[in-house]
């Protein structure tokens, strides 16, 4: 059984890392990898905009850049998420934007969990097809 609270504790500390000079809006993600493995990332921010990145998708590069293959295999074996938890300091519950939902998708998220502004017992999980029915993904190549 997975220990949501632990996960969304994880990204919380990950989004006192975030450089959020332009909104203020730091945000934090922890993910649960298949072999038990927890990846967290902070959103990262720049004054063009369009640049920043977001706490999900920081996790998920932090990811694939740790992944571990013998050099000229070609690509490293995609991991798979069991379970990501998204924080955001200055709102909750903090669900991922539509490009963070793509990037989980692409590596078979099974599960989202966010905090719940009105019971903080009771973090908000939702399976991740809910959050992205009919998701783009590499079968469709």
């Amino acid at each position: 059984m997975t220990d949501h609270h632990a996960l969304l504790q994880q990204a919380k500390a990950a989004a006192a890392h975030a450089y959020a000079p332009y909104s203020s809006f730091p945000v934090g993600a922890a993910l649960l990898l298949d072999d038990g493995t927890v990846v967290t990332g902070c959103n990262v921010e720049n004054a063009s905009y369009g640049l920043a990145i977001c706490a999900e998708r920081c996790a998920i590069t932090r990811m694939v850049a740790s992944s571990e293959h013998a050099p000229g295999d070609g690509h490293p074996p995609r991991k798979k998420i069991k379970v990501a938890a998204i924080v955001g300091l200055q709102a909750a519950p903090c669900w991922p934007c539509g490009a963070c939902r793509q990037f989980l998708s692409e590596f078979s998220c099974e599960t989202v969990v966010v905090e719940n502004p009105d019971d903080a017992d009771n973090p908000l999980v939702l399976p991740f097809s809910e959050l992205l029915p009919h998701a783009f993904g590499p079968d469709a190549l």
